[in-house]
């Protein structure tokens, strides 16, 4: 098993918000959590929703450049890259999940990573895509 865990834009959106109650509170927790086990993958489409969404949705929109030093931040951790191939894999993913294109495109990244774990809100708490777990890491009892 992987020790690499795959992190979807809402988690990290809510880390970031301050405006987000309990769910900053954990999904910060958890964030810190990677970052100290050195664990995290985002993908670049992640982290250009999360550029988007801090500066737009958050209920505390941030500048240009606070966005600029979160995004940086994340770099550190293991960043793959969506190609083209990607998109067709994730078409693939779509068709066989019978789930929306930008949910096929995470778990196409989370796949490629080699994360054996998804942190998501948005899909399914148990659910597993080939050899990816999604975890929603906000519920109580994980």
């Amino acid at each position: 098993m992987s020790d690499r865990t795959f992190v979807d834009t809402n988690i990290l959106m809510y880390a970031h918000d301050s405006s987000a109650g309990v769910k900053h509170d954990r999904a910060r927790m958890v964030v810190e959590e990677l970052w100290q086990s050195r664990s995290g993958v985002v993908s670049t489409q992640v982290l250009q929703e999360l550029c988007v969404n801090l500066r737009r949705k958050a209920g505390r929109p941030i500048d240009m450049k606070a966005a600029r030093e979160i995004i940086t931040d994340y770099l550190a951790w293991r960043v793959r890259v969506n190609t083209g191939e990607s998109i067709l894999e994730a078409l693939d993913l779509e068709k066989r999940y019978r789930i929306s294109f930008w949910d096929a495109l995470i778990i196409q990244a989370a796949q490629a990573s080699g994360a054996s774990v998804l942190y998501s809100e948005d899909l399914a708490h148990g659910q597993t895509y080939g050899t990816v777990k999604v975890v929603n890491p906000l519920l109580e009892e994980r």
